[in-house]
């Protein structure tokens, strides 16, 4: 991870244009991943940032120069690369994008066939390696096409919901300048929902800030819209789209564990013979809603290469994590942001309750601490000491960090991959008092 170039991080490149992310780099990581991939076709996109089609052009070069054929598919959403490559049988694809990053970063997600993912252990240390030593493989001279393929991408989602499943539901939804608003303008008019547009002009300037809706200052005007008129639900996007974020008919923000509960009903109240893939962060409601609907569930590391491959094992048609990361089988096992506002569009079509009722049950139910971080010292040494006081007494897991579970509250905790940090969830069954004291018990000795 980064040993060479410290653009490169565990799942994709990420850095700060132009000191560590810039056309240099980009043109060596088109012929790195030529020679890599061995790819014939590979389709190429970008995001809403200002330095996106400069990094673009000089990756298309040098998969041109390694003999791949670029179909270019100008701005676009990262789950629209996911789905051009495998869609059409391209041999790899690459999205140009920093998501939630501030402005000044960019990056690339990169792909293979079937749009694999190429992460640290699939083909992305072995491209940064290329990249770094700049000796070059093939030689050829590959073309540049133009494609669109927003049409093809809408006929998709809406083979996956159908518009006659909706009801003229009252959405705001809010892509807070990203690309998503663009997807958004080919989509809606073939459903029958009402809806508020906000912020729908992709500006790579954020004029409204960055997209990343997970951060309370992010999301407070989606939030106050929501306040001040009458909706049925609210959607917010981060800016290359592939996470999205529920707000209930109140404006209150829906936590990431209750929406992949939310998915899990979503897909097994239409059809309960499916398998759902889970984080082991926070389990219980997805869990409980799982067994309820006569579903599988199959629990495995966060990470989106670990579900990605889980997914494939175990023929799950779905799989969440808190992180606003959701996974579909019809997406070929791949990350979408438009799906899940479609299936929850759906399910409150369907069960005529409000998306505040269906969720609310849930966080009765198993209120939840979120995502607490710490910085530490010595990760291994904090998990360790916690293991030693709270494992004795309780049920231990060490699928993602350390898992403890006892009767009626349970914790997960694990570190950070690139910093000294450690993440705290602890959920509880149907005691919000005892999950906060809970929490901050957990909080005072991880600090201490």
């Amino acid at each position: 991870m980064g040993k060479y170039l410290p653009a490169f991080k565990a799942y994709d490149v990420r850095g700060k244009v132009p000191s560590e992310i810039n056309p240099e780099l980009a043109y060596q990581i088109g012929r790195a991943y030529a020679d890599a991939v061995e790819a014939k076709t590979v389709c190429v996109g970008h995001d809403i940032r200002l330095s996106g089609p400069a990094i673009g052009e000089a990756l298309s070069r040098g998969l041109n120069e390694g003999g791949v054929d670029v179909i270019d598919l100008g701005m676009v959403g990262t789950e629209m690369v996911y789905f051009a490559t495998a869609f059409y049988g391209y041999d790899g694809g690459v999205m140009i994008t920093a998501s939630h990053n501030p402005p000044e970063y960019n990056g690339l997600k990169m792909v293979r066939a079937e749009s694999r993912p190429i992460s640290g252990d699939t083909g992305l240390d072995d491209i940064e390696k290329r990249a770094f030593e700049q000796k070059w493989e093939r030689t050829g001279q590959g073309t540049v096409t133009k494609k669109d393929v927003y049409a093809d991408f809408v006929t998709h989602l809406l083979n996956i919901v159908k518009p006659e499943e909706l009801k003229p539901l009252k959405v705001l939804l809010d892509p807070g300048n990203g690309a998503a608003g663009v997807a958004l303008n080919d989509l809606l008019p073939h459903l029958p929902l009402q809806v508020t547009k906000r912020h729908f002009e992709p500006d790579g300037n954020f004029p409204n800030g960055v997209p990343n809706p997970i951060l309370e200052e992010s999301r407070a005007g989606t939030v106050a819209a929501l306040k001040s008129s009458s909706h049925d639900f609210g959607v917010a996007w981060d800016g290359d789209y592939d996470r999205c974020f529920f707000f209930d008919q109140h404006g209150n923000f829906i936590e990431g564990y209750y929406i992949v509960g939310l998915l899990a009903q979503a897909i097994l109240t239409a059809d309960p013979n499916h398998t759902i893939v889970y984080d082991p962060r926070l389990t219980w409601n997805t869990l409980d809603i799982v067994q309820r609907l006569g579903g599988r569930a199959e629990i495995c590391k966060s990470g989106h290469a670990f579900i990605k491959e889980k997914m494939r094992a175990v023929d799950a048609t779905y799989g969440g994590e808190m992180s606003a990361h959701h996974y579909f089988k019809s997406h070929w096992y791949c990350d979408s942001g438009m799906i899940p506002f479609l299936l929850v569009a759906r399910l409150v079509s369907a069960t005529g309750r409000s998306l505040g009722d269906l969720v609310g049950e849930m966080i009765r139910n198993y209120p939840c601490s979120g995502e607490v971080n710490s910085e530490v010292a010595d990760v291994k040494t904090v998990i360790a000491r916690i293991e030693a006081e709270y494992g004795p007494k309780g049920e231990v897991s060490h699928i993602d960090g350390l898992s403890v579970e006892y009767p009626t509250w349970r914790f997960n905790l694990r570190g950070s991959n690139t910093e000294p940090v450690i993440r705290l969830n602890v959920e509880s069954r149907g005691d919000e008092a005892l999950m906060h004291e809970k929490t901050a018990e957990l909080l005072a000795k991880i600090r201490a």
